[in-house]
């Protein structure tokens, strides 16, 4: 192949790349944390899934630390089919912004892992709760959440509030792996590349 129709290629496969983007954990220190867990997705995906992996930036005064507002930004950037993967906090605050905001029908997958469901009178939670119908808001597009049994950060008893509500979801149990699920995320890559539609749109 000559290096003109070499380049050429390369081009094509970059365009042709599904896109993923993933949102961190929260908590200082929360992006390197979860660094091991993009590392693992990207190699587990290989090079037809573009996974990107911007920095959240928290604001104290923001009722939800101007992270919806951040997640909204990131999904703007992004051209064509693409899905989204979060971690924790960032699972949580993706749920509030598709609950909250419209979204282009571009969004093929949701995959999120150790979420916790906010309750609670605490002030500082307030701006993280989804709302009693957020179920009725959310997207139609395949849903997976993830858990260890042995998470310690946030129980798996947090699942359970979104199996009542999210009948249509797949739920999968991890037997162990703790709030970072061993830094190997093989069992959601597994379901991304499961969706046999994706990018055929």
């Amino acid at each position: 192949m000559s290096g003109s129709r070499r380049k050429q290629f390369n081009s094509y496969r970059f365009v042709m790349s599904l896109q993923v983007l993933f949102i961190e954990g929260g908590g200082e220190g929360g992006h390197q944390a979860d660094e091991a867990l993009v590392t693992s997705l990207r190699t587990s995906l290989g090079n037809e899934y573009d996974v990107s992996y911007p920095e959240m930036q928290s604001d104290e005064s923001a009722a939800d630390f101007g992270w919806t507002k951040q997640i909204g930004g990131q999904i703007a950037k992004l051209k064509g089919e693409f899905i989204l993967v979060g971690h924790s906090l960032g699972a949580s605050l993706i749920l509030k912004y598709l609950s909250e905001n419209p979204i282009s029908e571009n969004l093929k997958g949701l995959f999120l892992i150790a979420t916790p469901f906010w309750t609670g009178d605490e002030d500082w939670k307030q701006g993280l709760k989804l709302q009693r119908n957020f179920a009725e808001k959310l997207p139609d597009v395949p849903m997976f959440f993830y858990h260890c049994n042995d998470d310690e950060e946030v129980p798996i008893s947090h699942m359970d509030y979104y199996r009542r509500q999210l009948a249509q979801a797949t739920f999968r149990v991890l037997k162990d792996g703790g709030h970072q699920l061993n830094s190997d995320l093989t069992p959601v890559a597994n379901d991304v590349t499961s969706l046999k539609n994706f990018g055929n749109s």
